[in-house]
């Protein structure tokens, strides 16, 4: 009974402990979500500021140079949040990959502690018919032990009256035989 309690115990730890995964696992994916939208406004930002450069490219020879070392710089900002977005990309697939896991780990977890509350169920109610069986036979025992002391009583009263009858018995037959010889 304890050994189930405690599996009992041990197997709801385990469900918390994979819902506190699940917990910690679905935050990640939002950070990681709200990461790569700060990362497309920022893309969308560069893009902006990319075709401003070109329009003032045009407007002036002199600030040529200058601009285009800034767009350059501009585009290497620009691979590197593309980049940096792939990769919070791949880590938001990851995430989920990972969200996925632990969600059927927990169904399985759950189906167990299901199965295991069953399997309690129905040996708490074996232990309740087990207790009442023994419940009854101990009340039976008590009756026939009771029954058998006034058996015991009966049958030494009937040993008692028998050696009196015995005894009796012999004293007639002893009278008898010297009734007898008297006779003769």
């Amino acid at each position: 009974m304890d050994a189930i309690k405690k599996k009992m115990q041990a197997m709801k730890v385990e469900k918390d402990n994979a819902m506190d995964r699940g917990d910690v696992c679905e935050q990640a994916a939002k950070d990681a979500k709200v990461r790569a939208g700060k990362a497309e406004e920022e893309v969308a930002e560069l893009v902006k500021k990319a075709q401003q450069l070109e329009v003032e490219l045009d407007k002036t020879q002199e600030e040529l140079l200058t601009t285009t070392e800034k767009l350059k710089e501009k585009e290497n900002s620009l691979s590197s949040a593309e980049l940096e977005v792939n990769a919070l990309n791949r880590r938001v697939q990851s995430l989920e990959g990972d969200l996925e896991t632990c969600e059927d780990k927990l169904l399985l977890a759950t189906n167990k502690l299901d199965k295991a509350a069953t399997a309690a169920d129905d040996s708490d109610r074996m232990r309740k018919v087990l207790e009442s069986r023994a419940q009854q036979d101990e009340e039976r025992m008590g009756k026939l032990e009771e029954e058998l002391k006034g058996a015991r009583n009966q049958a030494e009263d009937a040993d008692k009256k028998y050696d009196e009858v015995a005894k009796r018995l012999a004293q007639v037959e002893g009278e008898l035989e010297r009734a007898e010889e008297r006779a003769e």
